[in-house]
């Protein structure tokens, strides 16, 4: 890291501190959670510079506002959701883990820093099309459907996904990609890799954390995992420069 680079990372810490400060006073994270976000955040920065901040706190916003939106509404389906400790540590990793391990292997592996960054937005991708999908989906969903048969099942079951849940998360998933790489072709590729992690997600939900065989957690750090993976795998195949 370069002197001239210190000060930007020292900023960069103290506007984490203090943003880890906020959630907790607030009650949107818990103290162990905010650690956990203030360490993905740090290493996010360090490994992948500004655009992986901002794309981080990006998600962070607008999944607590797409939380917070109607909460009373919500719990009617999920009544544990007016529990107002906020979210814990694992929660933060399972929808973060993944960004914060692409900037460390950015930080030991910088020849391929590129790659690093483009696996972080893919899963910061589909963490933002989950969390906007299943949170105002909920709310704004007008059919439900089982992601694996197509039935009509109840609203707030995992592995059922509406029309607009998938609309709203693929809105979501764009708003990382144009981040990440503006109007460029680059950007389908995170967008892509997004919808994918997202619709891995309701999979899961609908086998897997439908029978307790996984938390709601793994689910959602295996969303992310696959979005990363998917886009590196596309990058290669179709030989993007």
């Amino acid at each position: 890291m370069s002197t001239s680079s210190l000060p930007v990372l020292l900023v960069t810490v103290i506007l984490l501190i203090a943003m880890m400060g906020i959630c907790v006073w607030a009650k949107k994270l818990t103290f162990p959670a905010a650690l956990t976000a203030g360490l993905i955040g740090f290493f996010v920065f360090a490994g992948i510079g500004e655009t992986g901040i901002l794309m981080l706190v990006t998600f962070f916003i607008l999944g607590v506002s797409a939380t917070a939106h109607k909460k009373q509404l919500k719990a009617k389906y999920h009544p544990e959701i007016l529990d107002n400790n906020g979210r814990n540590a694992g929660q933060v990793f399972a929808n973060g883990g993944v960004a914060g391990l692409t900037g460390i292997l950015a930080i030991v592996d910088h020849h391929h820093s590129d790659l690093y960054v483009l696996m972080a937005a893919a899963s910061l991708a589909s963490a933002l099309a989950d969390t906007l999908s299943s949170e105002l989906g909920m709310v704004y969903g007008r059919r439900f459907y089982n992601i694996l048969t197509f039935k009509r099942e109840a609203n707030g079951l995992d592995g059922v996904v509406s029309l607009e849940g998938t609309l709203i998360g693929t809105c979501g998933a764009s708003v990382i990609g144009l981040i990440y790489a503006g109007f460029d072709k680059m950007s389908l590729i995170v967008i892509g890799a997004g919808i994918l992690g997202n619709l891995t997600d309701s999979i899961l939900g609908a086998t897997f954390e439908r029978k307790n065989y996984m938390s709601n957690d793994v689910v959602n750090f295996l969303n992310t995992l696959v979005a990363s993976l998917l886009a590196i795998m596309v990058y290669y195949i179709f030989n993007f420069p």
